[in-house]
């Protein structure tokens, strides 16, 4: 049987760590940032349902990746504070991750609604 509380336990870690991130990470307030730009440019620009569902997966990706890279960055100083080269290696392979999808996110911003910006930005001088 389901039990709700146990989900909803599980779902409010969830926030704190989201919250976590927001509050800790400087790149995690800029991807708030932007979600927020591109959330607002897609609606303004009237996205349909596919469209939607690329920008939202991509918006998706992007946060999934910056969750996981801080994961990575604490637990790493957990397991070894002072400096040591293979723990300087696995935090820029995390931020590496986060860079990747950061620019994925963007070519797909870019291929989804850069036409349909062209086109608004040209009726605007019409």
């Amino acid at each position: 049987m389901i039990d709700i509380k146990t989900i909803v336990r599980s779902i409010s870690f969830a926030f704190q760590g989201l919250l976590y991130v927001l509050r800790t990470q400087n790149n995690a307030r800029f991807h708030s940032f932007a979600t927020l730009i591109v959330v607002g440019l897609g609606i303004w620009l009237q996205l349909n349902f596919l469209q939607w569902c690329i920008i939202i997966i991509a918006i998706g990706m992007v946060w999934v990746t910056e969750c996981f890279n801080t994961s990575i960055e604490k637990l790493f100083d957990l397991v070894n504070p002072a400096s040591n080269p293979l723990v300087k290696y696995g935090k820029d392979a995390g931020a590496a991750a986060v860079l990747i999808s950061a620019f994925l996110g963007i070519l797909l911003g870019i291929f989804v609604m850069g036409p349909l910006l062209y086109l608004r930005i040209l009726s605007l001088f019409k």
